[in-house]
This record gives C-alpha cells, sequence and structure tokens, in this order.
C-alpha cells in the first residue's frame, strides 16, 4: 500500500509547558505523530537544556533527546503581561500539556478549570510525581524517588544486594507515554461530545500501575517479593546466564517445547526425564537445583555461539547488548531507530519514533528548537500579532531567547 504525508495528529496544536523529562517526552510522541508542539519556556529556558555532561551548542544531548519537532517561545511569565500572552497561547491550542507541581502553573494564570471553562473543548493534561491530590500532593518528586516509593525499585538488584535504580528513567518515561493514551483517550470523547478533558497523570500511580503480577501475587499471597536480579519468580529458564567467553545472555525458554529445545542445545537431553524438572511448576519448586546444571553446561561455549544454536532450535535468546551495539544492531538499524538530527553545523544522533503506520510515511524530524527561536512565527500564527507588536514585547523582555 502506497504510503502518504499526512500524520495520524496533524492539524492538532498543543501547548507544551513542561521541561526535564517526562512532559517533554509525552509532548516529542504528540510531535512525532504529527501535532504542532509549541514548547513555552521561562527565559532561562528548560532547565534539561543545561544538563551536562554533554552539548551540542548550548544546549545539553539530555535535551535534544526528548526535544525534536518542537517549537519554542520564551515568555516571562512573572509579568502580568507575559501571563496575559500565555494565557492567549492556551485558548488558541487544542492540547496543554504540564508537568509543574500542583498549583505551580495556576500561580502563573493558567488554571485549567478556568481555561475550560472559557474553551470547554481544551484538553488539558498534567503530569506530576503524585497527582494533583492526596497526601503526597505538593511534594516533589523525581524518577529515582517513584521508583523507590512504588516498589519497584525493592524489586530491581541481585537477590541479598542493594535495590537499584533501573537503568532507563522508567518513571518519566512511563508517566510520559501514560499522558499519550490520556491525551489521545480524551481527543476521541471530543470527537463524540464535542468536549475537552481534564487528564491527571502521576508518576507513582503510573509505577504502582507496572507492578503487574508483582502486585498482584503480594495481594494474593501476602508474599512481598524480594530483588528480582535476571531471574522470573514464575519461569525458571526465563534468566541470564555467563557464557564461556564471559559475555551474558539471556534465554527464555517459557513453553515445554522450548525446555526440550533448551536441554538439546546445551546437551542435557536426560533432564528432561527428570523427576524434578518434567512441567514448568516442578522446575520453579526446585530451581536452585536446576540452575547450576544450566550455569555450568553455558559454560562450555562462547555467548555466540549459543545464542545461533538457540535461535536455530527456536529458543528466545539474546545478547545482553551495551549501547555502542544497540546502536549499530542490523534490526535497529533497519526499523530507523538511529536518527540523524541536523542544524546547519549541528548535529546529534538519538534513538527515534517506534511507531510505524502502513499508509503515513514518517516525515524527517526536525532538530530541537534553541530558546525561543520560533516566538514570531508561533504569535503571529496563532494570535495574528504584527512583527510590530512582536518586537514591542522582545524590547520590553516580555519575549526572550533567539
Amino acid at each position: 500500500m502506497t504510503g502518504h504525508s499526512t500524520p495520524p495528529l496533524q492539524g492538532l496544536r498543543v501547548l507544551d509547558l513542561t521541561q526535564f523529562l517526562s512532559g517533554p517526552y509525552c509532548t516529542q510522541v504528540l510531535g512525532d505523530l504529527g501535532a504542532e508542539i509549541v514548547k513555552l519556556e521561562a527565559p532561562q529556558g528548560d532547565l534539561a537544556r543545561h544538563i551536562p555532561p554533554h552539548f551540542v551548542g548550548d544546549d545539553s544531548i539530555y535535551f535534544l533527546a526528548v526535544n525534536r519537532n518542537k517549537k519554542s517561545i520564551a515568555i516571562d511569565m512573572k509579568t502580568q503581561e507575559g501571563r496575559d500572552l500565555a494565557r492567549r497561547l492556551a485558548l488558541g491550542v487544542d492540547i496543554v500539556v504540564e508537568n509543574y507541581r500542583p498549583g505551580v502553573v495556576s500561580r502563573l494564570g493558567l488554571d485549567a478549570a478556568e481555561l475550560r471553562r472559557e474553551k470547554p473543548e481544551l484538553i488539558w493534561c498534567s503530569i506530576s510525581g503524585f497527582g494533583q491530590d492526596g497526601p503526597y500532593r505538593d511534594m516533589p518528586a523525581y524518577d529515582m524517588v517513584v521508583q523507590a516509593l512504588s516498589g519497584g525499585m525493592s524489586l530491581t538488584g541481585e537477590p541479598g544486594g542493594p535495590a537499584v535504580r533501573a537503568g532507563i528513567p522508567i518513571g518519566d518515561i512511563c508517566a510520559g507515554l501514560y499522558a499519550v493514551v490520556g491525551v489521545l483517550a480524551a481527543l476521541h470523547r471530543r470527537r463524540e461530545t464535542g468536549r475537552g478533558e481534564t487528564v491527571d497523570v502521576s508518576m507513582l500511580d503510573c509505577q504502582a500501575a507496572m507492578l503487574s503480577y508483582q502486585a498482584a501475587y503480594h495481594l494474593h499471597s501476602g508474599a512481598v517479593p524480594g530483588r528480582q536480579g535476571a531471574r522470573h519468580d514464575s519461569i525458571p529458564t526465563y534468566r541470564s546466564f555467563r557464557a564461556g567467553d564471559g559475555v551474558e545472555l539471556v534465554v527464555t525458554a517459557n513453553t515445554e517445547r522450548m525446555w526440550k529445545g533448551l536441554c538439546a542445545v546445551l546437551g542435557l537431553e536426560h533432564l528432561t526425564d527428570d523427576a524434578r524438572f518434567r512441567t514448568n511448576r516442578e522446575r520453579q519448586v526446585n530451581r536452585e537445583a536446576l540452575w547450576p546444571l544450566l550455569e555450568e553446561a553455558f559454560l562450555a561455549a562462547p555467548a555466540q555461539t549459543w545464542v545461533e544454536r538457540l535461535r536455530e532450535a527456536e529458543v528466545p535468546v539474546g545478547a545482553i547488548n551495551t549501547l555502542d551495539a544497540v546502536a549499530e544492531d542490523p534490526q535497529i538499524r533497519h526499523r530507523g531507530m538511529v536518527v540523524d538530527l541536523d542544524r546547519g553545523a549541528e548535529r546529534v544522533r538519538v534513538m527515534g519514533d517506534p511507531l510505524v503506520f502502513e499508509e503515513t510515511k514518517r516525515d524527517t524530524p526536525s532538530f530541537p528548537p534553541r530558546l525561543g527561536e520560533n516566538a514570531g512565527e508561533v504569535l503571529s500564527t496563532l494570535l495574528s500579532l504584527d512583527a510590530a507588536e512582536i518586537e514591542r514585547l522582545r524590547a520590553a523582555g516580555i519575549l526572550a531567547g533567539v
């Protein structure tokens, strides 16, 4: 089927009042889907622009990783004229996304309830550490705090060792993704009713939801699970192993066919007739006896040998890649997941959009904006301000940036 160039969310405008990671990740996904993202920043910019150690020009790689396909306008909202300007922008878009602590944007003159009374079709999405109500409402929160409080961090690390944060910022990223889901659901309902919605996304709620079967196990049994390491509570042949060359790989032999295939590849066919290991339930009960047998067998050959043999036997397997290997992985490259962003002499490589649509051609993503670089375009398009008025706002210090 021939693709066309109309992204799914083309024609929608989003006012992005976010910084750091959870909110910018949400709006980047919306931008990847074709929405026009207007990033409204303070005169000093999103604080993520200044996070070390890597920079392109004045902007950090951290910032550039989550702010493609956006336009930037920088407004001094400590002034009444700046607050009025931001309010007009909020009333000129379809969706507002913010990730400040509850109450902060209201104090800056942007109150969700008031704006939605004036524009009932407006969709407002707030992402915060703990939600817009409850005893933790006003507490500051970052990714590792919610990983800790959610219980997810208590599951991460080796048995007997200290708790470890996930190596990727799952608290921020998952809140951003849940916010996208909420916005898309609100858009669908708006099509039916003509009314918008206020979406309240709590990072802690999102992490609690992601506890999934581990929480259900506890709620059912009362047992408190500990560190999981690279293992699975229910499937003893779902774990990592170290090969003879010291390289780690993971095997997920979840079915009886896969179990038999694993044993055949390792030369342990006799284990399939061992009464301790005949079914997954028996293997789970006797996992402490099973694991040393598998671990010893994996030491007999290098990781790549095991990967090839297990794949041939249709047993799911994969080496534990470092990021340099991921960036060069043939499947990752084939799917276009490493993206080059260019702006003249400035260039950065980032991970791309994972959503592929059969009938929609991916547009080339735009380089993340310099602070305030799109103010003229945004104000003339959304608010019909002329060049003289825009220049007056610059001269008065209401607008900042380039």
